[in-house]
């Protein structure tokens, strides 16, 4: 999921640092011009003239932790492990008794360590309006580092508490705008081969979930019913700065930056740098789905928590789950009156 900007940033940590955190690197020019579908061709009104559609919603910070501390007690949840089994079932559990349809997306991957059996599992909120906005995080954790005691603190959980703390909102709602769904996407790690050392990143070895679920929603239409992916990773930093990625569809770049603005939480936005990101974005980016990456690219100091086993709880904090999570339900309120301002200057031009 990480740019060039970020990779170059690991240069003079340790070389084994540095092999772990170039697992999945990708060079900010081939991911943006692989994500340029993104971008909508409808004119995107200025955020800032929008007034939010439906009812305010916050998450609980508190939940949101308790779920994250559920979340890694499960241990390592690489592909195949018996962390990623008990996490799926957890996960089951938890949206059925929110009382979402949860469906699983159930299939093999072909990786370089063999065929893997994986499963991203769908949560649907039904919505009053005819369209979808997607919620995704990852649910996997670094396969390179399954030998240790790594379990994704940050990369992987934080978004994934993230998500069933949002779900918690929808919970016996009749939403007033689109349908909401929740997306837990598998495989989006890099699944290198066995041999001692062999650590690279590659565009076919990763985001194997959401390539799939993205060309099976191409297929049965439902990408072109999606108004808006928002994706969370690496959410829960307690140094929260979330970067602006050129890989995600920029007229919804502007509205989660309005939405922070909006709830006073500008600062931890879209400060400094920018580049493009390869993550489960990007699959649905080539199909022309509207997308943001809603990222943290700064995990500790030069990004040396990343992919290592200081990826641990007592580097993050429940108040960045609250502002993460809070700016996306707002961010939900924004898409929703972009899609009203856009149907009544459609009808307005059929009456003229």
């Amino acid at each position: 999921m990480i740019s060039l900007v970020r990779r170059g940033s690991l240069v003079g940590l340790l070389l084994f640092t540095v092999a772990l955190g170039c697992a999945k690197g990708k060079t900010a020019s081939a991911a943006s011009s692989e994500a340029a579908p993104g971008a909508s061709a409808t004119p995107a009104p200025s955020p800032a003239r929008l007034e939010p559609a439906g009812a305010a919603m916050h998450i609980d910070p508190t939940r949101a932790w308790l779920y994250l501390k559920e979340i890694l007690a499960f241990g390592p949840r690489w592909d195949g492990s018996k962390g990623q089994k008990r996490l799926g079932e957890y996960l089951h559990a938890k949206l059925k008794a929110n009382g979402a349809q949860v469906e699983e997306d159930a299939f093999v991957a072909d990786t370089p360590a063999g065929k893997i059996s994986m499963r991203n599992i769908v949560a649907k909120f039904p919505g009053s309006k005819d369209g979808i906005i997607v919620l995704g995080s990852h649910i996997d954790t670094n396969y390179p580092l399954r030998k240790t005691n790594f379990a994704g603190a940050n990369d992987g959980a934080s978004s994934t508490a993230l998500l069933l703390a949002i779900a918690d909102q929808l919970r016996g709602k009749k939403l007033e705008g689109y349908s909401v769904w929740l997306a837990f996407f598998d495989g989006e790690e890099s699944i290198p081969s066995a041999t001692p050392g062999d650590l690279r990143w590659s565009d076919p070895d990763s985001l194997y979930g959401s390539r799939h679920l993205a060309q099976r929603w191409e297929q049965d239409g439902t990408n072109k019913k999606i108004k808006a992916l928002l994706l969370a990773d690496m959410i829960g930093d307690k140094d929260l700065e979330i970067f602006r990625d050129t890989n995600s569809t920029p007229w919804l770049e502007d509205m989660v930056g309005e939405a922070a603005r909006r709830l006073g939480y500008q600062s931890y936005f879209f400060g400094e740098g920018g580049g493009g990101i390869g993550d489960d974005h990007v699959p649905f980016a080539r199909f022309g789905v509207p997308v943001a990456d809603i990222i943290d690219l700064d995990y500790g100091y030069n990004n040396a928590f990343h992919h290592t086993t200081e990826d641990t709880i007592d580097k993050l904090s429940p108040k960045s789950l609250q502002i993460t999570g809070d700016v996306i339900l707002e961010t939900m309120r924004l898409i929703n009156a972009r899609g009203g301002q856009a149907a009544a200057s459609a009808q307005k031009l059929q009456q003229q």
